[in-house]
This record gives C-alpha cells, sequence and structure tokens, in this order.
C-alpha cells in the first residue's frame, strides 16, 4: 500500500508541471492578445490617415456576402451644404472639441443616475471611432470604450481626415455607405453637387438611416431637415477647421 500511494504521489508530482505550464501559457496568450487589441486601434489610425478604411458593418456585410454600395471621395468632393448640414446635425463643436463633449456627456450621467434614459450625446469623432472599431448595437459598454477611441483618434487625425472618413462610412441606407454612394442612391447626383436641402435631408437621415428616405422624405423628415436648414443659417463659425468659409 505504501508503494502505491507513493507511485500516486509521483504521478500527481509529475503531472503538476505540465498543468502550471499550461496555464502560463494559456495567461501568456492572453496578456499578448490584450496587448494586441490594445495597440490595433491606433496602428489602424495611423494607417487610416493615409489608406480609407471600411467600417466594421461594411466588413460584416462583406462576411455575409451582402451587397455595399461605397466609393471613397476626398472632403473637396463632398459638398459643403453637406459638410455643414452634417456639423450642425451631429456635433456642432466638433471644431473645438477633443473628440468628446464633456458637458454632454456629464449632463447624460446626471440623466441616467435620476432614471432618465440618456440621449447619446456622441460626437461625430465618437461615430467615427464606433464604425472603425465597434459594433452597432448600444451598450454602456460600447459607449465606454468609444471615449478613448475617440480621444485617440483626435489626437492622431486631422479634423479634417476626421470628417472626412465619417461622411466616407457613415450608413444611409440599406447597403448605403458614404456621402457620395448616398448621393448617387438617392438623389442621382455626386456628393459634391448637393444643395442645401438634399444635404438637411441627408444630415437628418443619419440618426435612422434605415427608416428615413431622404429622397422620399415623411412629414416628420421635412420638420428636421428645415429645422437643420435654419441652424446652418445661423451657427455661425463653427465650420472653419474643415471649410475656408
Amino acid at each position: 500500500m505504501a508503494r502505491g500511494k507513493a507511485a500516486t504521489g509521483k504521478g500527481a508530482a509529475a503531472r503538476s508541471p505540465t498543468k502550471r505550464t499550461f496555464w502560463q501559457a494559456l495567461r501568456r496568450r492572453a496578456l499578448q492578445l490584450l496587448l494586441v487589441l490594445i495597440l490595433l486601434p491606433p496602428v489602424l489610425t495611423v494607417v487610416y490617415s493615409v489608406v480609407p478604411p471600411v467600417s466594421t458593418l461594411m466588413i460584416a456585410r462583406y462576411v455575409q456576402l451582402l451587397w455595399v454600395d461605397r466609393e471613397w471621395v476626398p472632403l473637396e468632393e463632398i459638398s459643403p451644404n453637406l459638410i455643414r448640414s452634417v456639423i450642425t446635425s451631429e456635433d456642432s463643436g466638433f471644431c473645438t472639441n477633443d473628440g468628446v463633449e464633456w458637458d454632454a456627456l456629464q449632463d447624460q450621467v446626471e440623466a441616467l443616475s435620476e432614471g432618465e434614459r440618456p440621449r447619446g450625446a456622441s460626437t461625430i469623432t465618437m461615430q467615427t471611432a464606433k464604425n472603425l472599431y465597434l459594433w452597432g448595437e448600444r451598450s454602456y459598454v460600447r459607449k465606454a470604450l468609444e471615449l478613448p477611441l475617440a480621444l485617440m483618434i483626435d489626437a492622431i487625425l486631422s479634423k479634417k481626415r476626421v470628417l472626412e472618413i465619417y461622411l466616407n462610412i457613415a450608413e444611409w441606407g440599406e447597403g448605403i455607405f458614404g456621402a457620395e454612394a448616398a448621393a448617387q442612391a438617392w438623389f442621382g447626383k455626386a456628393a459634391k453637387d448637393l444643395t442645401r436641402t438634399e444635404a438637411a435631408r441627408l444630415a437628418t437621415a443619419l440618426p435612422n438611416p434605415l427608416g428615413r428616405n431622404p429622397a422620399k422624405p415623411s412629414a416628420g423628415h421635412r420638420r428636421l431637415a428645415a429645422t437643420n436648414l435654419a441652424r446652418v443659417r445661423s451657427a455661425g463659425p463653427i465650420f472653419g477647421c474643415v471649410l475656408a468659409n
């Protein structure tokens, strides 16, 4: 019996280093994966400073073999009307914030603490971060991840490049991504030729791109577009970082 116990003890001792080696290797792999996940967004953002990116939603559609319509165009080939309408509608402080509107974010956190439903407080840079690196479904986890990603993007890219990327990856309908594809799909013209009314309809479709038709807007959509037009006219010098005048 003594010899049997001794043999059992030796077997357990022999297996123990193997188990330790397995868990050490697993921990090492997990740390390596974490490091890749941390470093990948800034590396890709540097790449995206010169290379046209695609969004995670576009990638998901490609993987599912679904139709994607996107034609990249530089910011200079997008109508200033659309640039003004989108900034006014989505992020009027775009030229002055650091990627995050902290006051608006604090207001939403306070609303949440009081039991109210938060409205988002997303900036154009935060939406760009979401489109490039995160997922579409709303969650507090995603929102928390948007903050450091937006700060990183704002630190690496110029305001013009951030807006250029956003306007080329934003969803404007089923499989329709970017201003050029949207202008062609909804109005049969190039993005550089969009009128103020067309631009306002596209800008106000962004919060609900699958439910709003810029070419045939509902009465509610038309009211939103009219409000956008009025806000653009009275916006003042909020476009200076991307437009000469």
